[in-house]
């Protein structure tokens, strides 16, 4: 069953067989910011309570190319076995969130500042005048009542996702941790995620003395 009291410019749905099983896709264009985003639901979610969810921002480099700056490929396979494992959740998937919201090019020209000048995720893009964080998180609570969903345990480390989720509506019954190992590759960004935008991420200080040694 869908919440048909929820509108969307475009949508359509179908099953998608993935290396982890088959899930439900509902893809859809959402009036609000103009982009194409997809849901993949596993299971019953319908009038659920509690449910799995992961609301994940594009990152081309890191979900498709599998870049070692950011964990973000990981987290996305990581969320989708959680929910496999569980047999019940969904998967959003938000498009033009590309660099918290500041587009590809933009984020590799910051990835440049990085390299060349060490500067932080944050600083790299403050220099070039752009915004730490312009994403919207309206498309995914749309998605979640269209789906019925009542109340989330969302996989996220991010607690500013979850005061998101709850302005557009949607109960975050629990924030379920998504810790990936830092490497050589990720820490700097990481510990930036943690420092400077709150990111909970417990599990840095007892590898940041081991990396590098």
């Amino acid at each position: 069953m869908r919440d048909q009291t929820v509108e969307f410019e475009e949508i359509a749905e179908a099953d998608l067989m993935t290396s982890r099983g088959k899930f439900r896709t509902v893809a859809f264009r959402d009036s609000a910011d103009g982009n194409e985003h997809i849901a993949l639901v596993l299971g019953d979610v319908w009038r659920q309570q509690d449910v799995l969810v992961r609301v994940h921002s594009e990152c081309v480099t890191g979900d498709i190319f599998s870049a070692s700056r950011c964990e973000c490929g990981d987290q996305l396979g990581a969320a989708l076995d959680r929910i496999v494992q569980r047999g019940r959740g969904v998967l959003v998937y938000l498009r033009g969130h590309e660099g918290r919201g500041i587009g590809l090019v933009a984020k590799v020209r910051t990835h440049v500042l990085q390299d060349e000048q060490g500067l932080d995720t944050v600083d790299s893009a403050t220099s070039l005048g752009l915004p730490v964080d312009v994403r919207d998180f309206g498309p995914a609570a749309r998605v979640l009542r269209y789906l019925g969903v009542r109340t989330v345990e969302l996989m996220s480390n991010n607690g500013d996702k979850i005061d998101a989720l709850e302005s557009y509506g949607i109960g975050v019954s629990a924030r379920v941790p998504l810790l990936i190992q830092p490497t050589d590759h990720n820490i700097r960004y990481l510990t930036a995620k943690r420092d400077r935008l709150g990111h909970h991420l417990p599990h840095l200080d007892s590898v940041v003395n081991g990396l590098g040694s």
